[in-house]
This record gives structure tokens, C-alpha cells and sequence, in this order.
């Protein structure tokens, strides 16, 4: 959530740097200006009408300790009016409260003036292609099929137990997700992050503190019963960890990585690029999440962008880092790499990871904090980054890697899965 210190200083800034990600921000901000105003003069009158009533409550204690009781009496009536009209005034201020902050939960995240304007991922900017595109012959298969082949994610099954999007991983396919899960995890820890096992389910107060809600509510899955939500990402739950926290500045960069299960409804999505792997509704993901110094919070983005390149250098994939236009980041997202492997079979690109800055927009909602010796607490910066999420990297490794013996595994993943070709 935006900050409203930073709206009231420039709001035409505010307007223009989001008009990068497509958003007209003019009549919010405009509303959100005089909410604030009214607001702070709710509050003046309040705060006076409490100071008057506190010194007429000390006063008419005075009155009576003199034996001045009629003039006592007469100060009692008074306070009851300011009593009434502090009650007024309060349910003005909540109302008037509870009416920003609706409105202000409706704008984004302010991008980093260096994006690129634009519609789409058409406007993307590709920032770097690493490694070798593989030459496969014509009866090279997708996917979908060589799963098929060698029996080893089950998509037919899935849709009679639960539906479309929900595969069942059989045999060396299973043995593969456990081994990319330990990979991906043991990377992140020889790279000093803490490894955490979150919940997959969350409350809304969480939802809300990283920005899904309400932005992304009809793409999360709802328990109504219990008022909680499967996690889109382990993003979530890590995040809130530090959910009204005050940190020391001398322990940033906090670092956490995390495997989970994700759930994400991707209402309306349908054709020949949800085939197979391409999109579930339930898949794995490793995450990692830091909290920065906003001095620090860049530099660290770049760090990350690194680390998740080289996990896929070790796992001998073609892959290139896409630097996001305005049009296709995220809600809460200043700034935004993607990571896309090359799939041979199906000859297109596929989203692996997302590594964004969140700057201040998480941490205004989730009051998550650092303070420098003894000065007052400031808001820290949120990252996190998909490292890696698995359904597009298996798709990837069994198209690009196939032949006549079988799907060859990359030496990095040999000694976790315990065996070099699927055939």
C-alpha cells in the first residue's frame, strides 16, 4: 500500500509513474486527498473535544473538593454534550477511515521510474539469452507426451480426482519433484538463506500484507467456512513471518527460503498454452524472500536475479531474464525480472520465475519495520523470487533432454535423483 506522506509531497509524480502500468490514478488520488484532509480535522476536533473534556473533568473535581457543587453540576451538563459529540465525531473518523482505506488498497505499487511503458509482454525488454538452444529432430515429443511414455505424471487421473490442473507424479516423475525440491532448497541454504516450512492455508490478514488481497481474490482458492486461503505462494506466509515486527538494521538482509505446494485458480485459462505442465492449478515451488535496507534493496535484486540464473546454468538449461514493462508487472511490484527455458518440443519460451522489488508497498501493509540505534523505525523493502517453481522447469528438462535411450538428467541433479536417464 501506498504511503499517503509520499502522495500528499508529489502527487502528480505518483500520477505519471503509474501511468506506466497503465493506471489512471487521477480521481484516487484526488479522493484519497481530501479523505486525508478530512481526516486529520476529524481528528483535531476529536483531540481537542477529548483535551476540553479533560480539563472540565479535573476542574469540576475541584469544584466539589470547594463545596461549589451548583457550579459543578453545571460542568457535568457540558460534559455530556462533549461526550455526545466525541462519540459523533469518533464514528465520523472511523467512517472516514475505513473510506481511505478502501481506496487507497486499490492502487498499485508505484513502478521504479527506469520500467519501460507498456501494454503486454510484447513490451518487455530481454535483457540477456544464456546458453544453447537444442536441435531436435521432428519426432521429438512434447511433454505431455513423453509423461505419457514413460508413465510418469498421470494428467487423465488427476482430472477424475479433482479436476484439470491437478496431476498425479508417478514413479521417476515423483523421485524428480523430490529431487528438484532438495536441489532448489540446499542451493538456497548454501546461499545463506534460513529454510522455513510455512502453512499452505492463511488468514486474510496475511492475504491483505502482501498484497493479493484484494487485488487477486478471485484467483485464490477459498476455504469460506474457516475465512482462510491456499497460498498462490510461499511468498505469503514467509513474508508474514515479519507481520508487525521491528528488526534491528544490523540484521538485514533477512533471508528465507521456502518449498511449498501453490494453489491458484487461474480462472479463464484455457487452449494449447495450459497443455500439460504449462499451468496447474496445484504445483511446487521453491521461494525465496529477503528484507532489505531500502539503500540495500536494488543491489540485492540484482544478487537474486544472479542466484536464480545460476540454478539454471547448473541444470544446463537455455534460458533468458526479461526485464518487465509497466503493462505486465504485478500489482505490488516496483520492479520485476522474469526467467523463461527454452521448450524444444513445444519451440516457445516458458516462465520459470519472477524476482521483484516490492520496495515499501508489503511492508506499509504489514507494518513491517527496522529501526538504526535509537532512531525512529522505518519501513523496510521486500523481495522475493521464485527459485525455482517446477512444473515449466520439468517440461523443459524432459522435452530439451530427450532421445532414443531416454530423458538424460543434468550431473547437478544425478546425486538426488539417484539415477541419470528416465526410460
Amino acid at each position: 500500500m501506498l504511503q499517503i506522506n509520499r502522495l500528499k509531497e508529489n502527487p502528480q509524480e505518483i500520477i505519471n509513474l503509474l501511468e506506466i502500468k497503465n493506471f489512471d490514478a487521477k480521481e484516487k488520488i484526488k479522493n484519497i486527498l481530501e479523505l486525508d484532509a478530512k481526516r486529520r480535522e476529524l481528528q483535531k476536533k476529536l483531540d481537542d473535544n477529548l483535551a476540553e473534556s479533560n480539563a472540565i473533568a479535573k476542574e469540576i473535581g475541584n469544584l466539589f473538593k470547594s463545596g461549589k457543587s451548583k457550579e459543578a453540576d453545571v460542568l457535568k451538563d457540558k460534559t455530556g454534550q462533549l461526550k455526545s459529540s466525541a462519540k459523533e465525531l469518533s464514528d465520523a473518523l472511523q467512517h472516514t477511515e475505513k473510506e481511505l482505506n478502501e481506496i487507497l488498497v486499490l492502487l498499485p505499487n508505484i513502478p521504479h521510474p527506469s520500467i519501460p511503458k507498456g501494454k503486454n509482454a510484447a513490451d518487455n525488454i530481454i535483457i540477456s539469452e544464456v546458453g544453447v538452444i537444442p536441435s531436435l529432430d521432428e519426432k521429438a515429443l512434447a511433454h505431455w507426451d513423453i509423461t505419457s511414455k514413460y508413465n510418469i505424471i498421470d494428467f487423465e487421473t488427476g482430472v477424475k480426482i479433482t479436476g484439470s490442473g491437478f496431476p498425479i507424479y508417478k514413479g521417476k516423475g515423483a523421485k524428480l519433484q523430490r529431487s528438484l525440491i532438495s536441489f532448489f532448497l540446499d542451493q538456497a541454504v548454501e546461499n545463506g538463506y534460513t529454510e522455513c516450512q510455512p502453512p499452505f492455508v492463511v488468514n486474510e490478514d496475511s492475504a491483505y500484507g502482501t498484497g493479493q488481497l484484494p487485488d487477486k481474490e478471485g484467483q485464490m482458492y477459498y476455504i469460506k467456512e474457516d475465512n482462510l486461503y491456499l497460498i498462490p505462494t510461499a511468498e505469503v506466509p514467509i513474508t508474514n513471518i515479519y507481520r508487525d515486527v521491528i528488526l534491528k538494521a544490523e540484521d538485514l538482509p533477512v533471508k528465507n527460503t521456502a518449498y511449498s505446494a501453490c494453489f491458484r485458480r487461474e480462472a479463464g485459462s484455457y487452449g494449447k498454452d495450459v497443455r500439460g505442465l504449462n499451468r496447474l492449478h496445484q504445483f511446487d515451488k521453491v521461494e525465496i524472500v529477503q528484507i532489505a535496507h531500502p539503500q540495500e534493496s536494488y543491489r540485492i535484486l540484482e544478487e537474486m536475479k544472479d542466484y536464480v540464473a545460476g540454478i539454471l546454468m547448473k541444470l544446463e538449461l537455455p534460458f533468458r531474464i526479461v526485464k518487465l514493462c509497466g503493462g505486465d508487472m504485478s500489482f505490488a511490484s516496483a520492479w520485476t525480472y522474469d526467467f523463461e527455458v527454452y521448450s524444444a518440443a513445444q519451440k516457445k519460451w516458458l516462465e520459470v520465475s519472477s524476482v521483484s522489488n516490492f520496495e515499501t508497498f508489503q511492508s506499509n501493509r504489514l507494518k513491517l519495520r527496522f529501526r538504526e540505534g535509537n532512531e525512529k523505525p522505518q519501513l523496510a523493502h521486500t523481495l522475493n523470487g521464485s527459485a525455482l517453481a517446477l512444473p515449466r522447469i520439468v517440461a523443459a528438462l524432459l522435452e530439451n533432454n530427450q532421445s532414443q535411450e531416454g530423458i538424460r538428467m543434468p550431473k547437478a541433479l544425478i546425486s538426488y535423483t539417484g539415477f541419470e536417464i528416465i526410460n
